[in-house]
């Protein structure tokens, strides 16, 4: 597995009981399944715009505009 996507567990309640194991340590980490509250779809405001992440039939994550 590439080392810069390896989660390892944590106790640091900021990142969900996750950590992340890439270069800059100090990157929150969540859980998809808790950021999207058992819904497929949520919208994301940034800079005055919305952004779409879904989950698609796949169970991928594709973040769209």
């Amino acid at each position: 597995m590439d080392q810069s996507l390896r989660l390892l567990q944590s106790d640091d309640l900021r990142t969900d009981g996750l950590k992340w194991d890439g270069p800059d340590r100090d990157i929150p980490v969540t859980d998809s399944v808790k950021l999207m509250s058992g819904k497929r779809e949520l919208v994301i405001r940034h800079n005055g715009q919305a952004y779409r992440l879904r989950v698609t039939t796949s169970d991928k994550l594709i973040l769209t505009k």
